[in-house]
């Protein structure tokens, strides 16, 4: 756990701030000051060009190229796809006397920017120092729209300081941006011109024909004489604002965008309904634009919020992290997914991993049972995709890919895309766990219980009977712990696959008995007969689950009792990351592990351990765990409060709100770690507010860190908006809205309404 702070941003209760401008540091600024909502996202680049170290990037949920890769043997996949840095909607060029704007160059002070988590907008300010003497305040508001998911928004103000003058702007949409994986611009230029008051340009992705439109109108504060700028992959205008000094000029740009991904739309229809959507946002009032922004994120704030008092440093960490969750996926567009960087970044290719289901969706289920669903619409929709997968792989059902922007398989290396089964379990769970927080069966009726029975049907075809033991499990596969390859019977896979059958069977049960014309149609889509019911109950029976009955430690696999041990606080911290240091085949012959494998099912199901069992679990594998994975310190806080290990628990919450912000793992340049984000709030809710959602009732067990007077959070639940305050002596569980629910708070049942319910803090201070 040796991570250290990268410091440098000041410490606000609303808002992430920089002042001063570091090269060193600009790109990871980059990913910090990143503004998105969901259809789009933007990294907090210089849009005045910066010929610095630079990501320049911008990208489209579901926008992407594929790349295509050797053919080795059967069931590896031939061809991956990745998110395409897609249009620089934000670019411009601004000149005064012959000289440029470039900080990398140019002479400037009084540099700062401001990202807003009550208004959602982008702010940076600087005092631009020309040669000639003169001095030009400049500042850049940039936003996408909440509530116009096309609508991108870039504001530019100028203020002379000690002159009069002009200045000269160019501003456009450029698809030449390069994507950094490849070198290249991976776009092709179909069309582009002006029509009416809209500058527009269409472009294609070279390799799947995605196809995205992008068009501007211009408002200004003064009449402006614009001249058209075109060139390949390229539209602009440029003009001239006058600057007197001690006034000031601004102009506005706003921006709208149109995907195609499926190639569902002609060239010609993409063009016409991008050209309409530009056309109405000319009629748009900017004031308008930043009310609606403004009111979208006070509503979320009064839904969502996190109150820390005592810890200003992680007050800022979770609010710059549930705000980025908000940007990143809001539910307004199912189908799509959360890739492990979001809109951030190019790292990890803009897939989506196990996380999703994992890590992410517990967040939406409590804050946006919408948004949640949306998540399991993109399995619905991929699900043909995933049946594909299990017959490239000799299985029959639904094969769920490890890494994915479409539904394809998209991990080009075999022992994680081949090996790790564990994706479909955790999609069954996702839908198992929405379903029991929020009593939508209708989809549990129409969509999920398809899913379940293909899941299963692979989970059945890709096991096999131990010849010795007589038991069913999983052979030659690595679980969520990646530093153990080509195992069998990992007990995290055998586990929830066993879970996975007894839910789908419980599901088909109910069905019958409840919705029996749903029942029917269900059969006949699918071809269900009682034989695989048969099936899949006696496997889930019979499933071999490694436990030392003395000890009460779950093995993680067979034989991993018995592999080599080493100490990892005996690694040099230089040897860091390993996956950089070590030789690959290293990596996996020692008891280490990468990230919670046995443990992570031990907080899912976490109401079918006891605490002795999770004591002992946890003293066994945490000592193993090098967290080379962010994913990792999350779950050791939560369960680490749960048995009393109180200051264990929050060393490892130390940096989970702040990982990107303080950069403690030195690669947010890349990206933001996304699903971190969300684990960081499972950290909070589920770790000090105790929270459970996996047994009859939403339950409780709060904690106080000593380092904090008081905290609240909220939760949606049942239909109803609980408030949990906690400070030294009580708590106070509250209905804001919707009525009343039935939770459990310290094992006893109560029911929370309007008036409240005030509690002694029955699980002490954390000392």
């Amino acid at each position: 756990m040796a991570k250290v702070a990268d410091k440098y941003l000041k410490v606000d209760p609303w808002a992430v701030i920089e002042e001063g401008f570091d090269p060193q540091r600009n790109r990871t600024s980059e990913s910090i000051f990143s503004v998105g909502n969901e259809y789009m996202g933007v990294r907090g680049y210089a849009e005045e060009g910066y010929s610095g170290d630079s990501l320049l990037g911008s990208y489209f949920s579901g926008l992407h190229e594929q790349q295509e890769i050797g053919i080795h043997y059967k069931g590896m996949i031939r061809s991956l796809r990745y998110m395409v840095n897609a249009v620089d909607w934000l670019h411009t060029r601004l000149m005064v006397d012959g000289e440029q704007l470039d900080l990398a160059r140019s002479k400037i002070t009084d540099y700062s920017r401001r990202l807003d988590f009550r208004t959602g907008t982008y702010r940076r300010e600087l005092i631009w120092l020309l040669d000639s003497g003169k001095r030009l305040r400049l500042t850049f508001i940039r936003l996408v729209s909440m509530t116009h998911a096309h609508l991108g928004l870039q504001q530019v103000r100028f203020e002379p300081l000690n002159f009069s003058g002009d200045v000269e702007i160019c501003t456009g949409l450029d698809f030449g941006i390069i994507h950094e994986e490849r070198g290249q611009s991976m776009w092709r230029s179909l069309r582009s011109g002006v029509e009416g008051n809209v500058s527009a340009i269409m472009a294609s992705t070279l390799n799947t024909g995605n196809k995205l439109f992008s068009g501007f109108v211009l408002h200004s504060s003064q009449e402006l004489h614009t001249e058209k700028v075109e060139r390949d992959r390229y539209i602009g205008q440029a003009f001239k604002l006058q600057l007197t000094q001690g006034g000031m000029a601004s102009y506005t740009k706003l921006a709208v965008h149109c995907i195609d991904i499926d190639a569902s739309r002609k060239e010609d229809e993409l063009w016409r309904e991008g050209l309409r959507l530009a056309a109405g946002a000319s009629e748009l009032n900017e004031a308008e634009i930043f009310t609606a922004q403004s009111a979208y994120w006070t509503e979320i704030w009064e839904t969502s919020d996190i109150l820390i008092e005592g810890d200003p440093e992680n007050q800022q960490g979770i609010r710059f992290c549930i705000f980025q969750l908000y940007q990143t996926y809001h539910g307004e567009h199912p189908g799509y997914n959360i890739g492990a960087k979001g809109l951030t970044g190019e790292a990890y290719r803009g897939l989506a991993f196990w996380d999703t289901e994992s890590y992410c969706l517990p967040f939406y289920i409590f804050n946006n049972p919408k948004a949640a669903k949306s998540l399991l619409e993109f399995r619905y929709k991929t699900l043909p995709e995933a049946m594909d997968r299990a017959r490239e792989v000799d299985c029959e059902g639904a094969c769920y890919p490890i890494a994915t922007i479409n539904g394809t398989e998209s991990c080009d290396l075999w022992q994680h895309s081949n090996l790790q089964l564990h994706v479909g379990t955790a999609v069954s769970y996702g839908i198992w766990h929405y379903v029991k927080n929020t009593s939508d069966r209708g989809f549990l009726y129409s969509k999920g219980a398809e899913m379940l029975i293909q899941i299963s049907r692979f989970y059945a075809t890709r096991g096999q009977w131990g010849q010795r033991s007589g038991e069913y499990g999983y052979f030659g596969v690595m679980g969520p712990d990646e530093f153990q390859l080509m195992v069998n019977n990992n007990c995290y896979i055998n586990l929830m696959a066993k879970k996975l059958f007894e839910f789908t069977l419980e599901t088909i049960a109910e069905m019958e008995t409840l919705v029996p014309d749903a029942y029917t149609a269900l059969l006949k889509k699918t071809g269900l007969i009682p034989e695989e019911l048969a099936d899949w109950g006696n496997k889930a029976g019979h499933m071999r689950i490694p436990h030392d009955q003395v000890t009460g430690v779950y093995e993680e696999h067979d034989g991993y009792f018995d592999m080599p041990h080493i100490d990892i606080h005996s690694i040099p911290v230089t040897d860091f990351p390993l996956y950089s240091n070590w030789s690959y085949d290293r990596l996996y012959r020692y008891d280490m592990i990468k990230q919670p494998d046995v443990l992570m099912f031990m907080f899912l199901y976490s109401g079918e351990f006891s605490r002795e069992a999770k004591l002992a679990n946890y003293e066994y594998y945490e000592p193993r765990c090098i967290h080379e994975s962010s994913l990792s310190p999350s779950i050791h806080s939560i369960l680490a409060t749960e048995i009393g290990k109180y200051e264990e628990a929050f060393h490892f919450f130390e940096f989970a709100t702040r990982l990107d912000l303080d950069n403690y793992n030195r690669n947010t340049r890349e990206g933001l770690h996304t699903t971190s984000i969300a684990a960081a709030w499972m950290n909070i809710v589920y770790g000090f507010g105790g929270m459970r959602s996996d047994g009859e009732y939403l339950s409780f067990r709060p904690t106080l860190p000593k380092r904090w007077t008081s905290y609240h959070f909220r939760v949606k639940y049942a239909g109803v908006l609980l408030g949990i305050e906690v400070d030294r002596n009580h708590i106070c569980f509250t209905a804001l809205r919707g009525g009343r629910a039935n939770i459990m708070v310290y094992g006893q049942q109560i029911i929370v309404d309007a008036t409240g319910t005030k509690l002694p803090l029955g699980g002490g201070m954390m000392t």
